[in-house]
């Protein structure tokens, strides 16, 4: 049985708050996934969750290292003693590492944990076979689209992982996210993601059909002309896919010889800790990956395949 208990963070990061799982993991155990943000409410929430039925917190499992899902594990630990398990290359506090590829067993469950690079590269997915059910975190939402912005993410990996949830865990039937509501078909939901990504990319590659373009003017041609508070994401999106063309060698970047347009830089390098408050700051920082400044304007252009030879 799952338990979602919902983080009080609610941003346009973030949807509705981050969602925080309690597994009943059988013998009175709980495995708690991702316990979000440290927020003593919340941490409280998870505990009475799992005391409500009579379990005891034994173990706590980060899909990955972002604020919003990682930073109430040192407090809901203290409360419950339980240790925390996050991939190998997760930077977030943890006591031991999953074990990738294989099974984490707690209680009499054993879920199987699978390296899920793309939105980060310290991803994981959990599969629960006895409920036919993935724990993507923010690999795949209950709405909208994941952001996978470098240089904390990337995009072909992403679609790998993506590619690889279709495939290895093709009996799966419903999807936990770490955002939204529940998904109960995951096999069309993933497809739903693949196909997205590849319009996206389409898109993109449409728009330098018609002559070489800056990212903020791919951002205009793609999602519309109208000023967005949700650009600076579109921009990370579109500079995650040219970066994935690039090194294809579909695609060639060349740095201009001018200093960005006042607009330009509010895309591409948005001041979000002046904007919003520092917990929810922390967030877009991260999954953005504004952390990384685009110091040069650059101007891109489709190669021709003789171009990429």
């Amino acid at each position: 049985m799952v338990t979602l208990v919902r983080a009080p963070n609610a941003s346009a990061m973030t949807l509705s708050g981050t969602n925080s799982y309690v597994l009943d993991c059988g013998r009175g155990t709980a495995l708690v996934i991702d316990p979000g943000p440290a927020i003593a409410s919340h941490l409280a929430a998870i505990v009475a969750a799992a005391q409500s039925r009579d379990l005891a917190i034994r173990a706590i499992a980060l899909t990955h290292g972002h604020p919003d899902h990682a930073l109430g594990s040192p407090g809901l630990a203290a409360r419950t003693g339980a240790p925390v398990y996050a991939h190998p290359a997760c930077r977030a506090p943890h006591d031991r590492d999953l074990p990738l590829e294989d099974d984490l067993l707690v209680g009499v469950t054993a879920l199987r944990v699978a390296d899920a690079p793309g939105h980060t590269f310290d991803h994981v997915v959990l599969y629960l076979p006895r409920e036919r059910a993935l724990f993507t975190g923010d690999t795949i939402l209950g709405e909208g689209t994941a952001v996978i912005a470098p240089p904390g993410g990337a995009l072909r990996p992403y679609e790998k992982t993506l590619q690889r949830l279709a495939r290895d865990f093709a009996d799966a039937e419903s999807i936990y996210p770490g955002h939204g509501p529940r998904v109960a078909d995951a096999q069309t939901k993933i497809a739903e993601y693949v196909q997205h990504r590849r319009m996206r990319e389409e898109q993109i590659v449409r728009a330098l059909r018609d002559g070489p373009a800056t990212i903020p003017r791919i951002v205009r041609n793609v999602y519309g002309p109208a000023r967005s508070v949700l650009w600076p994401a579109m921009a990370r999106q579109v500079l995650a896919h040219l970066i994935a063309l690039e090194e294809e060698r579909r695609v060639a970047a060349r740095p201009l010889d001018r200093a960005m347009q006042p607009d330009e830089a509010a895309m591409l390098n948005p001041r979000i800790e002046e904007i919003l408050a520092p917990g929810e700051a922390a967030v877009a920082i991260a999954e953005l990956g504004t952390e990384m400044r685009l110091e040069r304007l650059y101007e891109y252009r489709l190669l021709e395949e003789r171009d990429a030879s």
